[in-house]
């Protein structure tokens, strides 16, 4: 059989390769805010998560969907959720890694030392090659903030948290050499309003027993979950495993698992509590106060997971661009081409840099209070702004492949349709405008420190005063609520804008000016570098 034609002009795969080492922008963010020592270790993950192997492990775990077993071959009720061998390796490799503990010390304090930001790198770098995986990693990372408050119920768990094995193992927690954790509070009539939560907690000795529904559950063969009921005396957090204590499975069941635009490899389920075993975790009526601890923690992860997809989306768009050649010439040396790209590799830089600063602010939160203020009143903004970026954005990298970023071989469809999930959990844009506002009338003087702190780090960049200005003026109406989306868009822009200038004066300027001191055009591409900061933008993106 002759052949009709031979296969030229095509990109190779962008495969086993260093992530660290290939992003510039990453190692210097991560050495401005505290981790300048873990290089080696981060680019030893790099490499890892570089392979080929990864890849194809990212790619098969989202072919072969979750699918959830009801009943045993005997009829016994089950509920489990079985999962292709490629999700259970990318777990593994991620505990492995610490992904779901190492910012915690053994007895569940915060381990300082720049663990958040050294972690945060990695999960940026995994979730560029597969970010479905990661929903349970981070649940069960953030879990021991809201077990903090609970401290038997935290010593009883974080000698099995804090392993860095990967037990997939249907059994009780206790007798596992790993375990992850979920989260529930979503429920039909209630969404983001979870004090309109019905399902309902009733004391059973020192335990509860929990009747009711959760909507949404994602990363439904957690080893537990924490979950919000109503109480006595009101809206309670409640740990509930899996098994019941005397070894028998807990009335969780299973309805059916979602099926999801994107997020393919991970399951979410809709789920009803028959009377499921629970153990309250803080105060009764605290709940919201509880859980909110797991929160910001997770709306952290939505923010770094955004910047990782859009990050390998430039990624894979720039290698192949310097491969393909259209009209004599390759597309890397189009103008058009690079104007495009390098306006893309200015955002993904500001994004690195700001998502970095933030994770600096976790690290210091515990023992300076302007770094807690830093991290109440940003982690919604940058939430916004990150997540609310990555869609758009990711359209952008998929049209510079063509028709390849199109097909599903890509990886780029699949980040194209991971991506607005970030922006929807842990809370939609309008709940983080909301949550912003709340932080300047509930912290008013740190949060005005906080603005004084970014004035001072952006002075004299094009736009940053006219930016600050109009901040504090939106922020000050009675009607607030109606300018909040602008004026949250624009305290990131300057948030990120400060935290660039910290490590490239000279991309911070290009940054402000076109996104401060101008209107930035719709589209990327849209603004007028000069061409030597193309060339080095370009570079620095992803060195040849």
């Amino acid at each position: 059989m002759s052949l009709t034609h031979e296969v030229l002009n095509q990109s190779p795969p962008f495969a086993d390769v260093d992530l660290f080492a290939l992003d510039t922008a990453l190692a210097e963010a991560v050495a401005a805010n505290g981790g300048a020592g873990a290089g080696r270790e981060l680019s030893e993950f790099g490499r890892h998560w570089g392979s080929a192997v990864m890849a194809e492990r990212g790619r098969l775990a989202n072919e072969n969907t979750p699918k959830l077993r009801t009943f045993d071959s005997k009829g016994n009720r089950r509920d489990q959720v079985e999962f292709h061998p490629a999700y259970h390796e990318l777990m593994a490799h991620s505990a492995h890694a610490g992904l779901h503990n190492s910012t915690w010390s053994p007895d569940g304090r915060p381990a300082g030392k720049a663990s958040e930001v050294v972690r945060a790198a990695k999960f940026y770098m995994a979730a560029g090659v597969e970010t479905g995986h990661l929903c349970p990693i981070t649940m069960t990372r953030a879990s021991v903030a809201a077990l903090a408050v609970q401290p038997d119920l935290l010593n009883g768990t974080m000698p099995v948290i804090g392993t860095r094995a990967y037990d997939p193992t249907f059994a009780p927690w206790p007798t596992k050499r790993g375990m992850t954790l979920g989260m529930g509070m979503t429920e039909k009539q209630g969404g983001t309003d979870v004090r309109a939560n019905m399902t309902r907690a009733e004391r059973d000795g020192s335990a509860y027993r929990i009747t009711g529904h959760k909507w949404f559950m994602s990363a439904p063969m957690c080893d537990a979950f924490l979950v919000l009921a109503q109480a006595e005396q009101g809206l309670s957090c409640f740990f509930m495993p899996r098994f019941h204590p005397d070894g028998s499975v807990n009335a969780i069941e299973f309805q059916r698992l979602k099926d999801k635009l994107g997020n393919r490899s991970n399951a979410s389920s809709e789920v009803e509590f028959l009377g499921a075993y629970g153990e309250l975790v803080g105060e009764e009526g605290k709940g919201i106060r509880t859980i909110i601890q797991m929160v910001q923690l997770t709306r952290q992860d939505c923010a770094i997971a955004s910047v990782g997809l859009m990050r390998s989306g430039l990624a894979h768009a720039l290698h192949h661009v310097r491969h393909r050649s259209v009209f004599q010439k390759h597309l890397a040396d189009q103008p058009l081409m690079r104007a495009v790209l390098s306006d893309m590799a200015l955002h993904v830089e500001a994004s690195i840099a700001l998502v970095m600063r933030l994770c600096r602010a976790f690290d210091g939160a515990p023992v300076d209070a302007n770094e807690a203020a830093y991290m109440r009143l940003l982690t919604p903004a940058i939430k916004y702004w990150t997540c609310k970026s990555a869609p758009g954005f990711l359209y952008e990298a998929m049209e510079c492949l063509g028709g390849n970023g199109y097909v599903e071989e890509s990886i780029l469809a699949r980040h194209y349709r991971e991506a607005p999930v970030n922006a929807i959990w842990e809370g939609s844009g309008n709940v983080m405008c909301l949550d912003v506002l709340r932080a300047l009338s509930r912290e008013a003087e740190a949060a005005t420190g906080i603005l004084q702190r970014l004035a001072e780090e952006t002075h004299g960049l094009p736009g940053a005063g006219e930016a600050m200005a109009f901040i504090g003026k939106a922020f000050r109406r009675p009607d607030a609520e109606g300018v909040a989306r602008l004026a949250v868009e624009k305290l990131a822009l300057l948030a990120a804008t400060a935290a660039l200038n910290q490590i490239s004066p000279r991309h911070s300027e290009l940054f402000a000016t076109t996104r401060l001191a101008g209107n930035h055009g719709g589209m990327y591409g849209a603004v007028d570098l000069p061409p030597d900061d193309i060339g080095r933008l370009l570079d620095r993106a992803l060195p040849q």
